[in-house]
């Protein structure tokens, strides 16, 4: 595998400063604030409730961060807690207690290299960070390598760093992998990730030259200086590859964590370990022995307790000069947390890959062996599953970064995956019992597990890639739609007490990590999601997509057997409560009865209508595969109805109204107005639902005036743009950016055969984040033309994968023709 970056990806300079700072200190419209009043006076109360039973607010709107501007690709794989690292090489976002985060930059936790001359002298000793020297700690280490002479090179699960020595000569790549791949269930779920660095000798002389990886303790928390830790050396040798190393044993809040680093011990190569030091000292001692050798004088102790300590790994190798090709030391770090619990320790659970280590004395030790051991068959896979795109000459540079580089979330978004215990009550077919529990948060800050009227868009980065995992949460929502939960809940919106979960509805979430997600699901506390208009349709479309994009093998086809009586349940209690008049079309309450929470649709609106639509025509195409023609009539006549409502009701000659009141808003141009034919056309759902010359005229007026009329065309499409061309004020949402919809609308328009529109309008949203406002990998919900951004580090940007699914669908098209 070549050390070189490639081509494609996201590129920095170690002392790279963006053109934009952001914060998320924006203040709703004099016109925007007599709606949100009570919500907030009903929000104040909830928040000092919470905050006085020690909790934190699953929603925090008083203390929301500010975007760092530091991040780069984390590491880890999925559901095992993640580890995030910055484009100056920082390990920092530490994301080990399941579903929170600590924003803790742990200045232990480096990489080192010190370079000896042909005759054994040290000539240069190094920390591999810009970082400026810590001024109450690690005084004695040598910091501030200069940033212009690094590269930082992100393509997710993997990244590039590159250090240019000049003055020796030497040239530094390190590569950092985790095993996030693809149709892989094994090995995605390690907690690990592994660092080769290639050492490039340009000199005319053989050089020693020593890569030392060290690491602390804890997570930076002040937790850390109370924690009684054991680190202890460890070999592990099987398969051709031995490898040593040290390891942590400690609590994370009172769960048991394993941390090891180690090396592999090749030919011309020497591995060395330091078992402890203290990372709040000056650091001197492990400095200084580095400095006299280039290695660790070990020692004949082999374990140590203290509270809070640091351990490293050195590997010293020859460096033969540029004629004769390059040096390659290897490490892993690891974090083996087996069992876990929520905050509110109600239940105790076991990550999916512990059954692949279950027999391990050391599951620690055993991990890194197998992480250094399979690390290059990871990269194989993962070099076949992206050049197929990286390689696609008729797709836009920037995208190839975006496309995977978003896929961070899958991982880094509060992920879980567990073992999913009970097993013997589920259905044989139940996907569960191979594949485990999953979930994740619906971003960093609003911690809530699984909103599904978010994942609705997200859920093509699974549904395409981990498609077991895809079904695993569909299973978890259909739970949840069967249960009902009389508890009495005030909701902060308008003060009404409701059920917190009733009888088949589509649930909101899964629950809060501050408490029992999946035993207390609906934590979202600002409506009574039972009244919600776009779950139901969301549930359906995702059933149907889930199969028509699968392999639609028997297990695919039992899958859905399994879920077709859940989506009876569901349409016709929505049919039942929503359909009024007796159109067959749903109709909107009047408040924000969708996921756009601030925003109020009433009667027939474009959005929650067109995914109505959507829904009946995969009812009818379900009731095919079901062999249920009654079923099939029934839903085809409803749609027939509903079709001659929604156009009489909306159409409007150009685009679809955003609703059929009489507010002078009605007539704003919604970017989301078709979504329902979004997943129609994902769903390779031939029948025309919505008039065709309808669907591309509206396209090409979102175009027109959310796309080319809001900041000069630069920023993707803004939510809501009334008929003159100015942004729609009417409400927080309606005058926002948000990032998942653009991909989304860019993914139809490229099913419609608007290439060069959707790529425009992707693009916009993709160079503002990343490379305006610097806040790549931690992507947030929302963006304003100026100034502002809401909610850091969002699910819904993970729609892009949808994007791909429709190039991919019509270049088979266009090449058919």
């Amino acid at each position: 595998m070549s050390a070189t970056p490639p081509g494609y990806g996201w590129k920095v300079k170690m002392n790279h400063i963006f053109p934009e700072r952001r914060n998320q200190n924006s203040k709703p419209r004099i016109r925007q604030i007599a709606k949100l009043l009570p919500l907030g006076v009903r929000y104040l109360a909830y928040y000092c409730k919470i905050a006085a039973s020690g909790r934190q607010p699953l929603m925090d709107y008083w203390h929301m961060p500010t975007g760092k501007q530091i991040y780069g690709v984390p590491i880890g794989g999925i559901g095992c807690g993640t580890i995030g690292r910055g484009y100056k090489g920082e390990f920092c976002r530490y994301q080990l207690l399941p579903g929170l985060y600590e924003y803790h930059v742990v200045d232990a936790n480096q990489f080192i290299v010190t370079i000896q001359d042909k005759d054994g002298k040290t000539i240069y000793q190094q920390v591999l960070s810009p970082k400026r020297k810590p001024k109450n700690y690690l005084s004695a280490w040598s910091w501030a390598f200069p940033g212009e002479k690094a590269q930082y090179h992100a393509l997710y699960p993997r990244a590039w760093m590159v250090y240019d020595i000049s003055e020796h000569d030497i040239r530094l790549i390190c590569r950092q992998v985790s095993p996030v791949i693809p149709h892989n269930y094994k090995d995605s779920s390690l907690p690990t990730a592994v660092f080769i660095w290639t050492v490039e000798n340009n000199s005319k002389d053989i050089k020693n030259v020593s890569i030392t990886f060290t690491f602390k303790s804890g997570s930076g928390a002040k937790e850390d200086k109370t924690s009684v830790c054991c680190s202890e050396f460890f070999e592990r040798k099987g398969n051709g590859i031995d490898v040593a190393g040290v390891l942590i044993q400690q609590q994370l809040k009172g769960m048991p964590c394993t941390f090891g680093i180690s090396a592999t011990q090749k030919e011309n190569t020497n591995v060395s370990r330091c078992l402890s030091f203290d990372p709040n000292g000056t650091g001197d001692g492990m400095w200084n022995d580095l400095l006299e050798d280039g290695q660790f004088t070990e020692g004949e102790e082999t374990k140590k307790n203290s509270y809070e300590t640091a351990c490293g790994v050195c590997v010293s190798c020859h460096a033969i000069p540029a004629n004769g090709g390059q040096a390659e030391v290897e490490f892993s770090l690891v974090w083996d947390m087996p069992k876990v619990n929520f905050t509110g320790k109600g239940s105790t659970y076991t990550r999916f890959y512990t059954k692949f280590f279950e027999r391990e004395s050391s599951p620690g030790a055993a991990l890194s062996h197998y992480a250094l051991t399979n690390y290059k068959r990871w990269e194989d896979e993962i070099r076949k599953w992206q050049e197929p795109i990286l390689n696609d000459k008729e797709l836009p540079d920037w995208y190839k970064s975006a496309i995977f580089n978003e896929l961070y979330f899958v991982s880094d978004g509060g992920t879980v995956w567990f073992i999913m215990p009970d097993c013997d009550k589920l259905s044989p077919l139940d996907v569960r019992i191979e594949y485990g529990r999953f979930a994740y948060l619906e971003g960093h800050e609003y911690r809530m597990y699984t909103s599904y009227d978010v994942h609705f868009y997200a859920s093509f980065a699974l549904a395409l890639l981990w498609p077991k995992l895809q079904m695993s949460l569909q299973r978890e929502i259909c739970d949840v739609i069967l249960s009902e939960n009389d508890s009495r809940c005030k909701y902060l919106f308008d003060g009404k007490v409701a059920f917190k979960k009733v009888k088949n509805t589509v649930p909101h979430d899964l629950g809060d990590p501050e408490c029992e997600p999946f035993l207390s699901p609906n934590a979202y506390p600002i409506h009574d999601v039972s009244e919600w208009r776009d779950l139901c349709s969301k549930f359906v479309l995702q059933v149907y997509r889930d199969y028509a994009v699968g392999e639609k093998d028997a297990q695919d086809l039992d899958h859905l057997k399994e879920l077709w009586p859940v989506t009876k349940l569901v349409m016709e209690r929505a049919l039942s409560h929503f359909d009024l008049d007796g159109d067959g079309l749903i109709e909107n309450g009047g408040f924000p009865d969708q996921t756009y929470d601030s925003w109020t649709m009433e009667g027939p609106s474009a959005y929650c209508g067109s995914l109505w639509l959507a829904a009946l025509q995969c009812m009818v195409e379900m009731s095919k595969l079901m062999s249920e023609l009654s079923e099939g009539e029934k839903y085809s006549s409803t749609l027939e109805r509903a079709q001659q409502a929604f156009e009489s009701k909306l159409w409007n000659g150009k685009y679809y109204n955003f609703d059929s009141s009489k507010s002078p808003h009605s007539t704003t141009i919604m970017s989301d107005q078709l979504c329902g034919q979004w997943y129609l056309k994902a769903s390779e759902i031939t029948k025309e639902v919505f008039p065709h010359d309808h669907v591309i005229s509206a396209l090409r007026t979102i175009y027109e005036f959310n796309v080319l009329k809001f900041a000069n065309g630069s920023m993707g499409a803004v939510n809501g743009m009334t008929a003159e061309g100015t942004v729609d004020i009417n409400a927080i949402q309606s005058e926002e950016v948000w990032t998942g919809v653009v991909y989304g609308l860019a993914s139809l328009m490229v099913h419609e055969g608007m290439i060069e529109e959707a790529f425009k309008t992707a693009e916009g949203i993709y160079r503002t984040v990343y490379e305006q406002i610097g806040m790549g990998f931690e992507t947030p919900e929302a963006l304003y033309e100026k100034k502002y951004y809401r909610a850091i580090g969002y699910m819904r940007p993970l729609s892009i994968w949808s994007i791909q699914h429709a190039w991919e669908k019509w270049k088979c098209f266009r090449n058919a023709e």
